[in-house]
């Protein structure tokens, strides 16, 4: 099937897992990843109706969104070096992987050198794997407190991703996003702030992303194939 089709099949998934949960599926963002995807793909899902778009790392996401002309908006889902800060607030509009306050700092020192703010979501471990990145849940409150000091950063809420292993078994994600939307909950109430989005569900585990609250899911492989 084409990336139409996929996307049709997407949208119904997403339709019945809100019906299941009383949400209204308009309430969800759909971010195309389009990691290791040629441009040609890209305008494929734009066509299709497709108005936000995810990249993994920032030199690849810089070959290919200049040569995107319509009035997209891009997502930074990947881990983000201190080093491509600049690079990333010149491409993406939002950035889902903040996760440490070194790069937070970093975030604001370019912004200011840029005279913009950014977007971003703060990236939670709730896994408690060593090979993902981002804060833990402990950690969290002092994250969020001192990044509500960087005036250049609009904190709009929580990203994580589900375990490994979820790939095969989508329900191992389920504690790691009811913790996600549990934290989002107490850091509104503790800091007395709107935190709007919960960026949660890939391709595998959306509908138990959609059920636990996520406002923005993640999708790569259900939309485009494998990746190369």
């Amino acid at each position: 099937m084409g990336v139409k089709e996929n996307l049709n099949a997407i949208y119904e998934r997403v339709k019945r897992a809100c019906i299941q949960v009383n949400r209204n599926p308009e309430e969800i963002i759909l971010v195309a990843v389009t990691k290791t995807k040629p441009v040609e793909l890209i305008r494929e899902a734009i066509t299709a109706g497709i108005t936000h778009f995810g990249e993994n790392r920032v030199q690849e996401a810089a070959g290919k969104i200049p040569l995107i002309t319509e009035p997209v908006q891009w997502h930074l889902v990947g881990t983000l070096q201190t080093n491509k800060v600049k690079k990333a607030l010149e491409l993406f509009h939002l950035i889902e992987s903040v996760d440490s306050l070194h790069l937070a700092r970093e975030i604001q020192r370019r912004c200011e050198q840029l005279n913009k703010t950014m977007p971003v979501l703060i990236e939670v471990n709730t896994s408690a794997e060593k090979t993902k990145h981002g804060v833990t849940p402990e950690q969290l409150p002092e994250m969020l407190k001192e990044m509500l000091t960087l005036s250049r950063l609009q904190i709009q809420g929580l990203m994580t991703i589900g375990p490994g292993w979820a790939v095969t078994e989508p329900e191992a994600s389920r504690p790691c996003f009811q913790l996600l939307a549990r934290l989002a909950e107490e850091m509104r109430q503790r800091f007395t702030i709107p935190l709007p989005h919960l960026s949660m569900g890939m391709s595998s585990d959306f509908e138990v992303g959609i059920q636990c609250g996520a406002t923005i899911i993640r999708i790569g492989t259900a939309i485009f194939g494998p990746r190369e």
